[in-house]
């Protein structure tokens, strides 16, 4: 019987170093987001910074790991047998919940997750033991469960939540005020006194947070430091407003960018000293207990583990080798680099293509806001008002072609780590479980509104995307405890095999998410789609509009040829694959047409001509769109109803109109790849050929109509097909059209 426990132990070390990737996938946002985001520092040197911050922290956490082993249930209360179900079934339920949210890309919470876990299925195997019992009932329940900590963790997610937003959005509103969008041009003592108040804040931060709780440092040290926090907090300022003051005055350092450094280190040491645990505390709790069982001689359905209530130190090599996985998995994790862009998009403050769709919602609080402001607004004096536009004034940024603009600049890079710094350490004085996840993309996210990064142009999505994000977190909490209570109840009835089973399970539910999201990246390496006009003059919109048109062409060619086959085989599949290629090159015309601001915005004054060409152009992409998009839908709504197959003569007439518009696109696809524009001449005189060619189809149709056919749907279907190919060709042709009027007079 040993035997099974040294397996689980085997397989809950496997499971917590796989825990700690898809862990380190999820909370590289927490410490990376400002720093990117910022653009201020090289990403190698952010990731150095952060590299160290993760080790030091994982070295430091050792106090920590008293959450897994008492910190949600009564040790006591279990025996051995037990204890070892409930840790197994958390680590299953925990990799597979993490990984799920990695893999959309949305960043959750791992203490939310671990504490639930361990909450879910401490509350199955207490229920099993309380219905084996003659005296015991529900009622009991409470003396299994550490009910006052499980409560304190509910209250401080919803208040982590509230008051990292307001706190965040009121910190950079007042420094938005003080320092504007043009901070640089500031006199040096400013940047000093920001430098000396925002050091000092995360100093504090790495003392309060990154030593309690610690076993590298000397008790006596630690002790001293928080006997004497105030003076350390008070000498701290003088100390780093000097030293701010010398790099601005003397050495001509941008202070900004080492808030932005010594920030991203303690915030990466928080995590990795203070989430460590949601990895490798349940496997260490689980080695831990199989050592005192061990010793014991008792047989494990017989043996407490009141043990574990006792304070027990985790050997330091452990937590050196989980910091060594956690600085590997932020080097190498693609995942994490996805979790990350969800929250850079929705802080940042120029234009980017939304991902979250607005809802009811989103635009409810958004109206409400415009509401508050608009009253607000009629109070203060117009002198006021100016005066804080002005300061709100965002500065142009000129970019060399290619490349992207910060998410947002230093001043809120520098906020968002300098409060998520400060309410994680007041929290932490104060013994309050707080979520890191949660605290800093909430500040993120209200930095994000102060600074007017959600304008009208974007809050409705930024609010559908933050909205969701926190929904994820609430889901997450639920279905952490209903699954690991689930598992939990499985391996009690099934044991060894069940847990054979699970395992498998996940093995192969990790690699099927690791395959599917390697897919997707190469997809999307290799993906080819319409670009945004970079150039600023018109003979180079004239040439990028070539290699639009040309996708364009390409993917109408093999859509419409898609669609006829899809219909004359009945193939819904092919169909629905079609519909899907349609509202993807619909969107991407979408975002053209959406960046045509920007695309104005950038020209030469001796190139505004353009702008009429690039947007007369969209204006075709356009209406091919929209013909394609019909044709699509009305085909698969026609199969997908199951209405009567086409008729033999409509089907070969559809091959012949194929092959035709297949013969015209392939010229056109040849005309742009080759440069060879001289040729659309040639292109443009076929035009009335296939115009009459259609017009011709439509009366043989009419004429069949009236003599032998028998079917509406089938009529309505193929004069509808007919008649959008005609519009079809009509874009395409005033598409060249545009075009060649264009190329001539260059």
């Amino acid at each position: 019987m040993d035997n099974i426990y040294i397996l689980m132990l085997v397989a809950l070390a496997a499971l917590a170093i796989a825990d700690l990737v898809v862990g380190v996938s999820n909370d590289a946002v927490n410490f990376l987001n400002s720093a990117i985001g910022s653009k201020a520092i090289s990403f190698r040197t952010i990731m150095i910074v952060a590299s160290l911050g993760i080790a030091f922290g994982a070295l430091s956490s050792s106090g920590m790991m008293e959450v897994a082993r008492k910190g949600i249930f009564t040790p006591g209360e279990f025996y051995f047998n037990e204890i070892m179900i409930i840790f197994m079934a958390v680590m299953i339920t925990d990799i597979l919940l993490l990984d799920f949210f990695n893999t959309l890309g949305m960043p959750t919470s791992t203490t939310v997750s671990i504490v639930f876990e361990l909450l879910g299925a401490a509350i199955v195997m207490s229920l099993i033991k309380i219905s084996k019992s003659d005296t015991e009932g529900v009622s009991d329940l409470l003396t299994y469960i550490n009910t006052d900590k499980a409560t304190e963790i509910i209250l401080g997610i919803l208040l982590s939540v509230v008051i990292a937003f307001t706190v965040g959005a009121l910190v950079q509103y007042v420094s938005r005020l003080l320092l504007t969008f043009k901070f640089e041009s500031k006199p040096s003592w400013v940047a000093a006194l920001f430098g000396g108040i925002a050091a000092t804040s995360i100093t504090y931060f790495i003392f309060i947070k990154g030593l309690k709780g610690t076993a590298i440092i000397p008790e006596d040290i630690t002790e001293f430091i928080f006997n004497n926090t105030m003076i350390i907090v008070a000498l701290s300022f003088v100390f780093w407003t000097g030293l701010s003051a010398l790099f601005t005055s003397v050495f001509k350092v941008n202070v900004y960018k080492f808030i932005i450094l010594i920030g991203t280190f303690a915030i990466a040491m928080a995590f990795a000293g203070n989430d460590l645990v949601n990895f490798i505390g349940v496997p260490i709790a689980a080695w831990q207990s199989y050592e005192a069982w061990v010793v014991s001689g008792v047989p494990a359905d017989q043996f407490s583990m009141v043990a574990m209530s006792q304070k027990v130190p985790t050997p330091t090599l452990l937590l050196f080798l989980a910091g060594l996985v956690m600085v590997l998995t932020l080097w190498f994790s693609k995942k994490a680099k996805d979790v990350l862009k969800t929250s850079i998009d929705l802080s940042s403050q120029d234009n980017v293509k939304e991902r979250f769709q607005p809802n009811f919602l989103s635009r409810g609080i958004v109206r409400f806001a415009k509401f508050t402001s608009t009253a607000f607004s009629t109070v203060l004096p117009t002198s006021a008002k100016n005066r804080i536009e002005k300061n709100f004034e965002k500065k142009v940024v000129k970019l060399e072609k290619g490349k992207d603009a910060p998410a947002f600049d230093m001043v809120r890079a520098a906020v968002n780590l300098m409060v998520a710094s400060i309410l994680i350490s007041v929290a932490t004085s104060m013994k309050l479980p707080l979520s890191t996840t949660y605290v800093t993309f909430m500040v993120a996210m209200g930095t994000s509104l102060a600074d007017r990064a959600w304008g009208s142009e974007s809050a409705v999505y930024r609010v559908a995307g933050v909205l969701k994000v926190i929904g994820g977190w609430f889901f997450t909490a639920f279905i952490a405890l209903v699954a690991a209570g689930t598992l939990a109840y499985l391996i009690y009835i099934g044991k060894g095999p069940m847990i054979a089973v699970l395992l498998l399970l996940a093995i192969l539910l990790l690699v099927r998410n690791y395959l599917s999201h390697k897919k997707k990246g190469k997809e999307q390496v290799s993906y080819k789609g319409l670009k945004k006009a970079e150039s600023k003059t018109v003979r180079g919109i004239i040439a990028e509009s070539a290699d639009n048109i040309s996708n364009v062409v390409t993917r109408t060619k093999k859509i419409y040829s898609d669609v006829l086959r899809g219909l004359e085989k009945e193939d819904l599949g092919k169909l629905k694959k079609s519909k899907k290629g349609v509202n993807k090159l619909d969107a991407e015309v979408e975002d053209l047409r959406d960046n045509i601001f920007f695309f104005i915005k950038n020209l030469e004054d001796t190139s505004v001509r353009g702008s009429t060409f690039y947007i007369s152009i969209l204006a075709h992409l356009t209406d091919i769109t929209q013909s394609l998009e019909f044709i699509s839908k009305k085909s698969y709504k026609h199969i997908h109803n199951n209405h009567k197959k086409l008729r033999f003569n409509q089907i070969k007439d559809l091959q012949e109109i194929d092959a035709m518009l297949g013969s015209l696109l392939t010229e056109i696809e040849d005309i742009f790849k080759s440069r060879d524009f001289d040729r659309i001449s040639f292109v443009l005189n076929k035009k009335q050929e296939i115009i009459d060619i259609l017009s011709e189809k439509i009366e043989e149709q009419v004429e069949r109509t009236r003599t032998e056919e028998s079917s509406p749907k089938n009529t309505t279907l193929y004069f509808s097909l007919l008649s959008e190919s005609k519009d079809l060709v009509n874009a395409l042709m005033d598409l060249m059209q545009e075009y060649f009027n264009s190329y001539k007079k260059k």
